[in-house]
């Protein structure tokens, strides 16, 4: 079984009390974001440019299209990027988004790192389940894995939907779907 840290112990001892009092927020729920395969897609394709093109040349691809499409979820977008406050500079305006929080990515602590990579996590996933802090999260990633969605199941006191979104493609209408039905349901 995983290790447990102070928070996710107290996450634990609260589900278990049967109070719940980490999952009623009012609040919306959160969608973190990824930049690198869901909004600026790897690979080529037809909208696509070709592999070693420019940084420049990736970032016109961005259209206001799926900054609207956003938006219009019933959520509170969130940065969850390497990009970290460079999305709001570079990503944001280009797709007509107001400047969003943005989680930092704290030093991993060795003893967490080597759990992660023996379940096979993304280094994200701890990170964003404590960010969350129960309150209910969608979160879109190229690099989600089974792995991660049984992690947050039992660590996380909240609803969580981990959407996988292919790095080739990027977020795409069916993407687009699934995130509003699941986003609706609260």
């Amino acid at each position: 079984m995983f290790g447990l840290d102070i928070f996710e112990r107290g996450v634990l001892a609260e589900r278990e009390r049967g109070r719940g009092s980490m999952t009623d927020h009012a609040e919306r729920p959160l969608l973190f974001l990824d930049v690198d395969g869901p909004l600026l897609p790897f690979g080529e394709g037809p909208q696509r440019a070709p592999r070693g093109t420019t940084p420049d040349s990736r970032l016109a691809r961005l259209t206001s299209e799926v900054g609207s499409r956003l938006a219009a979820l019933p959520c509170e977008l969130v940065w969850a990027t390497t990009w970290e406050e460079e999305a709001n500079a570079e990503i944001a305006p280009r797709i007509g988004l107001p400047r969003l929080p943005v989680v930092s990515w704290p030093e991993p602590i060795d003893q967490h790192k080597r759990e992660d990579q023996w379940f096979g996590l993304c280094w994200k996933t701890r990170t964003l389940v404590n960010w969350a802090g129960g309150r209910p999260f969608a979160w879109v990633d190229d690099e989600i894995t089974n792995a991660d969605r049984e992690w947050v199941s039992v660590h996380h006191s909240g609803r969580a939907l981990l959407h996988h979104v292919e790095s080739y493609r990027g977020l795409a209408d069916e993407d687009f779907a699934v995130l509003d039905q699941w986003l609706r349901a609260f």
